[in-house]
């Protein structure tokens, strides 16, 4: 049997909105409190960001810049959530969780590759 989604009465416009906001700001101080990389993720964010925006040469180059190193914190912050589940639904190994939460470890690793690829293409030839 096929599950629908059902409308339920709830918030909507700003309150909506509030709560949205409220719910992804309590994401990321959790992610902030328990996950290291992404602590570190940020820290480098910190000095990346202002920096794409001084060397990017166009729009283009800034917002891919930008745009990878945000992209890394966002498959860091899914990351955790898949391994916030799969440690909600229990302790024991099982070929599936670990399945889950090495899925999400590998996305990761390919978010930072092409952090690294598209950092390297943009400024490597001009540093050189």
């Amino acid at each position: 049997m096929q599950e629908q989604f059902v409308n339920k009465p709830g918030k909507t416009g700003v309150a909506r909105l509030i709560d949205a906001t409220s719910y992804s700001w309590h994401g990321l101080a959790a992610t902030w409190r328990n996950e290291a990389a992404f602590r570190q993720e940020v820290t480098l964010a910190i000095f990346l960001i202002p920096m794409a925006l001084w060397q990017g040469e166009s729009g283009l180059e800034r917002a891919l810049l930008v745009g990878v190193t945000l992209l890394v914190m966002i498959v860091e912050l899914l990351n955790s959530a898949v391994e916030a589940v799969v440690d909600r639904v229990g302790p024991e190994k099982h070929p599936l969780s670990k399945i889950a939460k090495d899925t999400g470890s590998a996305a990761v690793s390919l978010s930072l590759l092409l952090w690294l690829t598209t950092w390297g293409c943009i400024l490597l030839p001009r540093w050189l």
